[in-house]
């Protein structure tokens, strides 16, 4: 919890199991100026939910949840953590950083159905996991990147996001003055308006840069094609969600094969036999799970791998606060692909407190610390300021 200082266990107590004795979860909300507008949804603030585990020798590891949605729900995961999934990770050994998600997977699959809120339990369960990898990582004094995979890049290639097509030529003439090259936009809201406004985007941009589009599940396959058809296709890198994610396998199939444009998706996309169903489908040429969603590093590195060895290239969604960035940077980095890491260029002092984007960008990569862990020792003082909850348990 904020104002702790130890970051390190006993050299002795490294080669032993980790036993969980103390959790801390903070909610933090900050209010926003101009509010964030998808095509299905505003945000009038931006929340994050950051959890610390602790284990019995003091060492500890941060993780972050989902919280983006419903407006409430930052807090909803946070009692959630505390006074339902806590009892079943107080005492838990852990002999891998993995044991915990598996653990946790198992443990509150019945919870889940019972209330019909597998979203909500997988989302703190990905947090956990987060926690539990940067744990182990800072007990073996190495960064988390590198606990992934020895061979893990220092380097992730970036894209800027959150862009509304409406702002968009002067929200990516900033992210360009910031370093960016790649910039995603937000459509979904007039489909003949955004077409427009998208074609006259392309000519605005620069030898080299790329652009790529994100209807948020707003169309029908139908209006899919016809939006696809009314853009100059050839300098779209890809079309995100372009229909709901469960709409049936014909109607993205359709899509894709009308559309010269790759499609990706994979944010709301929750477990392993979902993603492999997606892949063998064939639909997406662009896999984006979210490590705060499903999965934390030990679901999405093994979907980041399958997507790998299937042709797609992964590009890890996120649009939260800095731990979660954090983390997708890290595993970005240890999968050995090509794939863009998503960087939201929206006002968010969660994310820049933690994560900011000029001391972490460079020509045009995001540059991965080789800290122990994620190189988070506490949460800044600043953020005390807009904290709006803080629960803890222990043993």
């Amino acid at each position: 919890m904020p104002g702790k200082t130890a970051n390190t266990c006993p050299r002795h107590a490294q080669d032993e199991a980790i036993v969980v004795r103390r959790i801390d979860v903070f909610v933090y909300r900050h209010p926003l100026k101009t509010p964030v507008a998808t095509s299905f949804g505003i945000m009038r603030d931006r929340p994050a939910v950051f959890v610390r585990l602790e284990d019995k020798n003091q060492a500890f590891g941060w993780g972050e949840i989902f919280a983006n949605w419903p407006v409430a729900g930052a807090e909803h995961r946070a009692n959630l953590l505390v006074q339902d999934i806590a009892e079943l990770v107080l005492g838990a050994r852990l002999e891998n950083p993995s044991d915990l998600f598996y653990l946790l997977e198992n443990k509150t699959h019945i919870r889940a159905l019972q209330c019909g809120e597998r979203g909500p339990f997988r989302q703190v369960i990905a947090g956990l996991d987060i926690a539990a990898w940067d744990l182990f990582a800072r007990r073996a004094g190495q960064s988390v990147r590198k606990l992934l995979s020895n061979g893990a890049s220092s380097r992730v290639a970036v894209y800027a996001s959150g862009i509304h097509i409406k702002k968009a030529y002067d929200k990516i003439t900033e992210a360009r003055s910031a370093g960016f090259t790649a910039f995603k936009v937000k459509v979904g809201f007039d489909l003949q308006d955004d077409a427009r406004r998208l074609n006259e985007l392309v000519k605005t941009l620069k030898s080299g840069e790329k652009l790529f589009v994100d209807a948020n599940q707003a169309w029908s396959h139908d209006q899919a094609s016809a939006f696809i058809d009314q853009v100059e296709s050839s300098d779209i890198g890809w079309v995100e969600e372009p229909i709901p994610v469960d709409a049936p396998d014909h109607d993205w199939k359709r899509v894709a094969a009308n559309s010269p444009i790759r499609l990706a998706g994979g944010e709301n996309i929750a477990g392993r036999d979902a993603f492999t169903a997606a892949i063998e489908l064939g639909a997406l040429s662009i896999l984006q799970p979210d490590i705060t969603k499903w999965g934390g590093f030990t679901g999405c590195l093994a979907v980041a791998r399958e997507a790998k060895a299937s042709g797609c290239l992964y590009c890890p969604h996120f649009l939260g606060g800095g731990i979660g960035l954090i983390a997708s940077a890290h595993l970005l980095a240890a999968t050995g692909t090509d794939g863009f890491l998503e960087v939201d260029v929206n006002p968010n002092p969660l994310r820049d407190l933690l994560a900011p984007i000029s001391g972490s960008m460079r020509d045009a990569y995001w540059h991965v610390q080789d800290a122990p862990g994620l190189g988070i020792d506490i949460l800044p003082y600043e953020l005390e300021a807009i904290k709006t909850m803080e629960a803890s348990r222990s043993q």
